[in-house]
């Protein structure tokens, strides 16, 4: 779990599963992929096992140990509805999520046939609570624009995109029932060019629609100089924050046990 995340629209990260498959053309040049087989092998490294698929119990109680309210990436290194994630173990998630209801989550997948079926069965209460954001991922229209049907299905009450790599112009398309939307190009070696116009589409819909619009980078291989602007400002947008009171003393050190 990192407290001080380099991903622009997040501030920590809490990562109780590892490690993935690919399932679509924005997997290609996974960056999880990438910095975890750099690991590979190393002894008591968290990547010694490289980018193979592993559940880590030892940090569903993570997100506890932090006092103060933070934006968490849920599983930045990895995808919550893998098919080898139990629901079992998604619940338990879940439950941790519930309880520390002064952050904000925020979980993302390519999986959305799974997570959709889940957030209106088991995960119904988690669906419903303010403070957890439920997204998918979107890089072209054949298989990103159907995650975003499957999510409005699911109906949960923070729904969120993140259009990143955008690898075409996606269009017009629908975002009722979508609170946000990250856009960004693809960075690193061998990244795939992104077009102006192609944001600049998503853009105006989102201000039609009344979304919020959060432009990540325009990417490419040195992404640091190409910078996060777009028509001369920087947009940053975030939906409204759902806002719990702290926990007292007493009631952060129950929950710990609770789920020690």
């Amino acid at each position: 779990m990192s407290d001080n995340s380099k991903i622009e629209w997040t501030d920590a990260t809490w990562n109780p599963v590892r490690g993935c498959t690919k399932v679509s053309p924005g997997c290609s040049h996974c960056y999880a992929e990438t910095f975890a087989e750099r690991f590979r092998g190393v002894p008591d490294h968290p990547f010694e096992f490289g980018f193979d698929l592993r559940l880590v119990p030892e940090k569903l109680g993570d997100p506890l140990r932090w006092s103060k309210p933070k934006k968490i990436f849920v599983n930045s290194m990895s995808d919550l509805f893998h098919e080898g994630v139990s629901d079992e173990y998604i619940e338990k998630i879940c439950r941790v999520m519930l309880a520390a209801n002064w952050h904000t989550y925020q979980i993302l997948t390519k999986r959305a046939d799974r997570m959709a079926a889940l957030l209106q069965g088991k995960l119904r209460k988690a669906a419903n609570a303010a403070h957890i954001w439920w997204g998918v991922s979107v890089e072209n229209r054949k298989h990103g624009l159907p995650r975003i049907e499957k999510l409005r299905s699911a109906k949960p009450t923070v729904a969120f995109l993140s259009v990143e790599p955008l690898l075409e112009d996606l269009g017009t398309f629908n975002l009722h029932g979508i609170q946000w939307v990250i856009v960004g190009g693809e960075s690193g070696p061998g990244a795939r060019p992104m077009e102006a116009e192609w944001v600049r589409n998503i853009r105006d819909q989102c201000q039609k629609a009344g979304s919020a619009f959060f432009f990540k980078q325009w990417g490419g291989v040195r992404k640091s100089e190409t910078g996060r602007r777009l028509d001369g400002r920087t947009y940053d947008e975030f939906p409204e924050p759902s806002i719990s009171p702290n926990p007292s003393s007493a009631d952060l050190l129950a929950l710990r046990e609770e789920f020690a």
